[in-house]
């Protein structure tokens, strides 16, 4: 029943999203689109040393898109670019491929393990793990450039 995806958790999850808003001077900002639903995620980036320093996002999704946004922000802060691609390829996989929800930090996307059942809402709990792990490499990226364009000096 679809009453499984909008439980208790997630509609709290979608009403109480942290860190809501746009950082001033972010190392890597990156937008992800639900075409099927009209979902959109910004998420701003600032990290150092590959760890997540500050974070900050801009939601315009339905609840379940919110939901996960609201799991992110909640468990970003400190998390390597390692643990932010493991734990998009394992919400990929937990809704495509019936594997196993995320563990560690982000053990809490557990909750959205019903969503497995409703293809049609995959796309907006994935935005936030696509933006943000997009946003994070483009940051290490640039970081990269900068350490080696700061070599040839």
């Amino acid at each position: 029943m679809i009453d499984d995806i909008y439980n208790s958790r997630i509609l709290e999850l979608a009403g109480n999203i942290p860190r809501l808003g746009r950082l001033d001077d972010p190392d890597g900002s990156a937008k992800a689109h639900s075409k099927l639903c009209g979902s959109t995620v910004v998420v701003d980036v600032k990290v150092e040393d590959g760890v997540v320093t500050d974070f900050a996002h801009d939601v315009k999704a339905c609840a379940l898109g919110q939901a996960s946004s609201s799991i992110m922000a909640s468990h970003v802060i400190g998390a390597t670019a390692e643990e932010l691609h493991e734990v998009r390829d394992a919400m990929r996989a937990m809704l495509k491929e019936n594997g196993a929800p995320p563990q560690g930090r982000f053990a809490e996307c557990a909750v959205l393990e019903p969503v497995r059942d409703y293809k049609a809402r995959h796309a907006s709990t994935m935005l936030t793990f696509e933006a943000t792990v997009e946003a994070v490499d483009q940051a290490l990226a640039k970081a990269g450039a900068g350490a080696a364009a700061g070599s040839d000096a």
